[in-house]
């Protein structure tokens, strides 16, 4: 289950505003290299997520050979001007930087040598025991910085889980407004590459 990572007591005080409640103090970028410069997240896995910096579960073996299968299969799909990129940095803004399981990104390896990537072409979220996280905080993160295919292999129903046409809602906030769920006999095809059909079967482990 993922969380937000708990900081030595090195971490900037959380002052009341006008002697109200406190306020959560919000990790920049900046922030949070400067502290794995220093060592605090050394034998953790984490990622920025909108100014909270959040500890990644373990990953187990069905996680990690689903993560292998999507390799596989948009390896032969993107296999010219992308990049398949997995558990790397994206580059979202000043307070966000999560690393999604898998994510296709146009350009070459050596593009991002100075900078991580803005955009994706696709991201998919491999889930386990993350389900709610992946359709809520990252659906909402992806669906904000305008990533227009966005999906979770659902590993404990067994089924591709595909969401499209994001939007802002006044309501509910960044959201996606086409929800697309397939099972395991059914095959699914990118946005960027329509032509191409994946077997979700061949997806999960």
């Amino acid at each position: 289950m993922t969380g937000v990572l708990e900081l030595p007591k090195t971490e900037p005080a959380i002052k009341p505003k006008n002697g109200g409640e406190p306020r959560r103090f919000r990790w920049t970028r900046k922030d949070y290299y400067r502290l794995g410069d220093l060592g605090f997240f050394e034998g953790k896995r984490v990622e920025l997520i909108e100014g909270e910096i959040v500890e990644m579960s373990p990953m187990k073996q069905a996680h990690a050979t689903a993560i292998g299968l999507l390799i596989e299969a948009l390896g032969k799909i993107f296999a010219k001007n992308y990049v398949v990129r997995t558990q790397l940095p994206m580059s979202f803004s000043g307070v966000s930087e999560p690393e999604p399981d898998v994510a296709v990104v146009k350009g070459k390896i050596r593009d991002f040598s100075q900078s991580h990537p803005k955009t994706a072409e696709l991201i998919i979220e491999v889930s386990d025991m993350t389900q709610q996280n992946d359709r809520t905080k990252k659906a909402g993160l992806y669906a904000k910085n305008k990533i227009e295919d966005y999906w979770i292999l659902n590993l404990k129903n067994r089924c591709l889980e595909i969401y499209r046409r994001p939007i802002r809602d006044k309501k509910l906030g960044f959201v996606y407004t086409e929800i697309q769920i397939l099972t395991e006999t059914e095959t699914a095809s990118p946005l960027a590459k329509l032509d191409a059909k994946i077997k979700v079967a061949d997806l999960l482990p």
